[in-house]
């Protein structure tokens, strides 16, 4: 299984530990196509070549057999990635931190096509995906 992994890179920075732990996790699973993204200095990837990684990273969408998505920061990239694999209809994990003072935006808390695990603690976000990728694997 192919798994793209999508999370705010540029504006969430304090969750990179987090991102990668979830890679790990997903890597027990199946190939993460993202995982070098999230293996270096967010400045790093700013410096890559916008039209390189938006090339890059719609091959790896089409590619996919699966998105899980880490939605508790707003990010335009991650929003786009999951209409993407939405209109390829592709199976879609939504993560959402529970914290104070935000919501989950309206366009992805009400799709009904999107698997959304509001979670509290890593344990029960490992959890929420080893449940998607068992299930999605057993159709």
């Amino acid at each position: 299984m192919e798994i793209y992994f999508a999370g705010s890179i540029r504006g969430a920075e304090a969750d990179k530990p987090l991102f990668k732990r979830f890679i790990e996790h997903l890597s027990g699973h199946g190939k993460v196509l993202t995982e070098h993204s999230f293996d270096f200095d967010y400045t790093q990837e700013i410096q890559l070549d916008d039209y390189g990684i938006y090339e890059l990273d719609t091959g790896w969408l089409k590619d996919a057999d699966a998105l899980v998505a880490e939605v508790s920061s707003p990010s335009l990239g991650v929003g786009y990635e999951i209409g993407r694999v939405e209109a390829m209809g592709k199976p879609i994990l939504c993560l959402y931190r529970r914290q104070g003072g935000r919501q989950l935006s309206a366009m992805i808390g009400v799709n009904r096509k999107l698997k959304i695990v509001e979670y509290d603690s890593e344990d029960e976000a490992l959890k929420a995906m080893d449940d998607f990728i068992n299930a999605i694997s057993e159709t």
